[in-house]
């Protein structure tokens, strides 16, 4: 299909206004066929150059409206080779009509982020895992109650999100919902992708983040050290749910597994290894990397201890977890009990095993980050920027090498 199309500037002369300006209008032609529209511009009269379509002069004013143009005609010349790609017959206007917005129908942010939400759903367990979901549905929740609390309505168009908006949001998030800058960033880093989908499906025409800068902040993760780790290991709880608890967040200790994949586990994710002995093979189920753990003596003890529980035995599962928010709330008490003056949640027994049961003793980072199931070394290495005492060791096996070799050269001397 053959189109012929054109685009030409020129001034509406018998629209001057009183100070000899007239507006400047862009008409589109496609075989033959016009249609045109203002763009918004005025020039004075003497100033125009008619033959091509530009104001003469070098002046900032002359410069932006140029630059205007050429936008203008950078914008149609692209609407135009969309319309020629899908290989429908178009018009004149039809070009003017999208160029100007008025052959679509308003998108509203909440409603393509919802879309998005659904699809995310669908597809748990094949490319996203359940807390994925849960982190998308959290972030529209926020975005929701952002946009009723500062524009007083329930959505808005998505073409009205600019720059503004967004680092609105991020304020919100780390004034009204008490954020850290870390999960306010990682908020609004979701709501990026909404807005990625709006601009590749050009329901808006430019991108607001374009401007919008942000790094996560380096934080010093907690974790127990050698001596409280055994302060909790030697706890005994008359409370069997508190036992059970204290025991499952010991074998997270040993095998740096987050909740929800000791929550997964099976006993068919004990295998022999290499080696002939127990590994955990499992698949992480926030990023869905291999995790591959050889099992220590103190979580296969564990694994033994509750293999006849009920919840074992019904459910096929390797141990008899409670929710995480038991678990969280529980390990505040033993917190408590133990003496720890840290904020004892499930997920630090992931940190203690990265630095204090694996680096601490000298294993590889790199061995530490396959069984953590990192996709990037860079991951690791937060761990190991704060053992000072592995540093401390170290460096103490290094001065002994050198007042030996010290001792060695003055007797040689001698």
């Amino acid at each position: 299909m053959y189109n012929t199309f054109s685009i030409l500037f020129f001034l509406q002369k018998n629209r001057v206004t009183p100070d000899g300006k007239a507006p400047i209008y862009c008409r589109i032609t496609v075989n033959g066929k016009r249609a045109q529209t203002t763009i918004q511009r005025k020039v004075l009269l003497e100033k125009w150059d008619s033959s091509n379509g530009k104001v003469i002069g070098t002046s900032a004013e002359s410069k932006a409206i140029n630059k205007y143009i050429d936008d203008v005609r950078y914008k149609l010349n692209k609407i135009h080779e969309r319309l020629l790609d899908i290989n429908k017959p178009f018009t004149a206007m039809a070009i003017k009509n999208r160029y100007t917005g008025k052959d679509q129908v308003t998108k509203m942010l909440l409603v393509i982020f919802q879309a998005h939400n659904d699809e995310v759903n669908s597809l748990i367990g094949k490319d996203f895992a359940p807390g994925t979901a849960e982190r998308y549905r959290t972030t529209k929740k926020h975005v929701q109650e952002y946009i009723q609390k500062e524009y007083m309505v329930d959505d808005i168009p998505i073409k009205n999100v600019d720059h503004k908006f967004i680092t609105g949001l991020e304020y919100y998030l780390k004034t009204v919902r008490k954020c850290s800058h870390n999960t306010a960033i990682k908020y609004i880093t979701n709501f990026k992708k909404i807005i990625r989908i709006a601009y590749a499906n050009d329901w808006i025409t430019k991108d607001p983040f374009l401007h919008w800068k942000a790094k996560l902040k380096t934080i010093d993760r907690e974790f127990l050290s050698k001596e409280e780790l055994q302060t909790v290991i030697d706890k005994e709880f008359e409370i069997p749910r508190l036992e059970l608890v204290k025991d499952i967040f010991i074998f997270s200790c040993f095998t740096g597994l987050a909740y929800i994949d000791v929550k997964q586990l099976s006993k068919n994710d004990i295998v022999i290894g290499i080696d002939g002995e127990h590994w955990i093979k499992t698949k992480r189920a926030k990023t869905h990397t291999r995790s591959n753990i050889p099992l220590l003596p103190i979580p296969a003890d564990i694994v033994r201890k509750y293999e006849e529980h009920p919840q074992v035995i019904n459910t096929h599962k390797l141990l008899p977890i409670l929710s995480n928010q038991k678990m969280n709330s529980y390990l505040k008490t033993i917190a408590d009990s133990c003496a720890i003056n840290k904020n004892l949640t499930y997920h630090l027994a992931r940190h203690t095993f990265a630095t204090t049961v694996t680096l601490t003793n000298g294993v590889p980072i790199e061995s530490v980050s396959k069984m953590l199931g990192h996709k990037s070394l860079k991951t690791t290495q937060h761990y190991a920027k704060i053992l000072d005492r592995k540093v401390s060791a170290d460096m103490s096996v290094l001065k002994s090498i050198l007042s030996k070799e010290e001792a060695r050269v003055k007797e040689a001397k001698n």
